[in-house]
C-alpha cells in the first residue's frame, strides 16, 4: 500500500507542476499571439470593407504592392523575388497568392528579359482598375481604424509593425537575414 501511495503522490506532484508551468505559460505575455490575434482581427475588417470588389484585403495588397515596385523602378514590373522581400514571404507563398490573380486575369506573369530564370508580375489594366475602384473602399476602413486607435496610436502601430518585419529588427535580435 506505502507503493502505490508514494507512486500517487509522485504523479500527483508532476500534475501539479505541469498545471504550474501551463499557468505560467498562459499568464506570459506573447508578442506573437498578441499580434496574429490583431492581424486576423484587422485583416477581416478590411476584408469586410473590400467586399465589393470580390477580393481579400491580402490580395488588394499585392496590387497595390505591384504596382508601387512598379512605380518606384520607372515602371519596371517587380521580380517575384521582389515582392517576396517586400511582404516577408518565401517566394513559393507569393506564387501561391498569385495563382487566382493570375487566373482572373488581373496580373500578368512574364519571363524577366535579362534574367529568364526570373518572373515579372505586372497589373492588367483589369487589375489596375479593379486596384483604383477598391481604394476608395480601402480608405474608408483604414480611416474607421484611425478613429477607433487614435492617429498617434495608428501610427505608433504601423512604425512598430513596420521595424518588426524590417531587417533591422533581425539583426537586433540575433538573426541573420531570412527573407
Amino acid at each position: 500500500m506505502a507503493k502505490t501511495s508514494k507512486k500517487a503522490s509522485a504523479q500527483a506532484n508532476m500534475a501539479d507542476k505541469a498545471a504550474a508551468d501551463a499557468s505560467a505559460f498562459l499568464a506570459m505575455a506573447c508578442t506573437n499571439t498578441a499580434l496574429r490575434r490583431a492581424a486576423r482581427r484587422l485583416g477581416n475588417l478590411y476584408d469586410d470593407a473590400l467586399a465589393p470588389v470580390g477580393l481579400k484585403a491580402t490580395q488588394i495588397g499585392l496590387l497595390a504592392d505591384i504596382e508601387r515596385l512598379s512605380a518606384a523602378d520607372g515602371g519596371r514590373s517587380p521580380t517575384l523575388q521582389d515582392l517576396a522581400t517586400k511582404l516577408v514571404l518565401q517566394i513559393s507563398a507569393v506564387t501561391h497568392a498569385l495563382r487566382p490573380l493570375v487566373r482572373d486575369g488581373l496580373i500578368v506573369l512574364s519571363p524577366d528579359k535579362e534574367d529568364r530564370r526570373a518572373k515579372r508580375a505586372a497589373l492588367t489594366p483589369e487589375g489596375a482598375a479593379l486596384l483604383h475602384r477598391a481604394l476608395h473602399l480601402w480608405a474608408a476602413a483604414n480611416r474607421q481604424v484611425e478613429d477607433v486607435l487614435g492617429s498617434e496610436s495608428a501610427t505608433a502601430l504601423r512604425t512598430l509593425a513596420d521595424y518588426v518585419s524590417s531587417d533591422e529588427f533581425l539583426v537586433a535580435y540575433g538573426t541573420p537575414n531570412s527573407s
